[in-house]
């Protein structure tokens, strides 16, 4: 682990410190049952911001070969992503009209689920990804794909031997790379002079308004504000021309640049609106840290008020939000009996640090625990209507985010 003492950004150095979560462990370091009892290496999880250029990131980071060597999240498990990258896909290939002969990059390809949308378009793929069971899983479906950290000597590199991309991607990737301009400056290479760059991030106005705090793990070194991300895309010649929103990940941005100097005036006017709402007031990101308290207080009474009762209680998913969640609120086997997850990587271990059990997705309705605790709150409504099974016997769900409840 290692102490960031300037901003990832600007490498300014007056950072306010806004948050502390805690000392926990990394979100996605499940534990097999036979290492329960071996020590389990936790790490502060504070969350800083740059009063210089506004991007707002975590005091430590640890090196990306830890995190993301074997990377248990693949996003062809979850409906509602695929879903989401057939809709990327289909709009990038509508809109830039792209064709056999254009070249498509992803950065953290991961399984090849959004290249495998474009390449069912007609499109030439390539991802570059640095986890090598995910390339494999890739691979299998028929996406070329690269084991590779990405940046700009990986760009040129990759540039000389496949040419120019026509467009290159980023989904939910950029928070988690030490390196900002390392990343941004590749992106920029592998598209001139005339390609696309599409970046989707989780954006910071969500977190902070809807209480999405679990989202803060150390994968997620930093959490983005259109003011901090024309920042970084400037400082390495990308220019800005579009801004959109949308639901995915709780709620993202996907920016859309060229090689240039000038962002459009959709980027100020954001701009704009982020301070209108509070964004560069230290007073906001105090109020949230004091919101974050009372959820935690709230979703352990609502729970132990459960628990006195005789209800039992279950977890649905192991997602690694669910991580920080259980972590910070201290929701362990008393309160929570096990989490259930359609992942087969995960299922058979347990969480990191609060050991819930992780078991297939199928116990739950053949179990039928009282209450479930729906941790990937996101895709609620997919969970909801695949476990309709376990409705139907009596079952009921909660939410954890903004507030704690029971759904009816």
């Amino acid at each position: 682990m290692t102490r960031t003492d300037a901003c990832l950004n600007c490498a300014g150095t007056e950072r306010e410190l806004v948050l502390d979560l805690g000392s926990t462990p990394l979100a996605n370091a499940f534990v097999r049952p036979e290492h329960e009892t071996w020590p389990e290496p936790t790490w502060p999880l504070e969350l800083l911001v740059c009063r210089t250029c506004g991007l707002v990131q975590l005091s430590e980071s640890v090196p990306p070969e830890i995190l993301f060597a074997d990377y248990v999240y693949m996003t062809g498990a979850s409906a509602t992503m695929v879903a989401h990258f057939d809709e990327h896909a289909s709009t990038h290939v509508h809109d830039l009209r792209l064709g056999p002969t254009d070249l498509v990059m992803e950065i953290a390809s991961n399984d090849g689920t959004l290249l495998s949308a474009f390449a069912r378009r007609g499109v030439r793929t390539l991802g570059i990804e640095p986890a090598t069971n995910l390339v494999v899983a890739a691979k299998e479906r028929g996406v070329d794909s690269v084991a590779r950290f990405f940046g700009a000597q990986c760009a040129r590199e990759l540039r000389d031997e496949y040419g120019p991309a026509a467009l290159i991607c980023g989904n939910n990737v950029l928070a988690h790379v030490p390196d900002l301009a390392g990343v941004l400056e590749g992106c920029r290479i592998a598209v001139e002079p005339v390609g696309v760059v599409s970046i989707e991030v989780p954006y910071l106005v969500h977190l902070l308004e809807r209480l999405e705090y679990d989202t803060i793990y150390h994968e997620h070194l930093s959490y983005f504000s259109v003011r901090a991300l024309a920042d970084a895309f400037g400082r390495q010649g990308l220019a800005i021309f579009d801004v959109q929103e949308h639901p995915v990940h709780g709620g993202s941005l996907r920016l859309l640049a060229r090689p240039g100097r000038e962002h459009a005036a959709c980027v100020a006017e954001r701009i704009a609106s982020e301070r209108a709402r509070g964004l560069e007031d230290l007073a906001t990101y105090h109020a949230f840290a004091q919101a974050v308290a009372r959820n935690r207080d709230e979703l352990r009474a609502l729970l132990e008020g459960l628990r006195a009762k005789g209800r039992r209680i279950a977890a649905y998913g192991a997602p690694a939000k669910g991580n920080t969640l259980l972590n910070y609120c201290g929701i362990g086997t008393d309160l929570v009996e096990y989490t259930v997850d359609r992942n087969s990587l995960k299922v058979g271990t347990l969480t990191p640090g609060m050991h819930l059990p992780v078991k297939d997705v199928r116990v739950l309705a053949e179990d039928v625990p009282d209450h479930a605790l729906i941790l990937p709150w996101n895709i609620a409504p997919e969970i909801m209507k695949q476990e309709e099974d376990y409705t139907r016997k009596g079952g009921r769900f909660l939410l954890p985010i903004p507030t704690p409840r029971i759904l009816t």
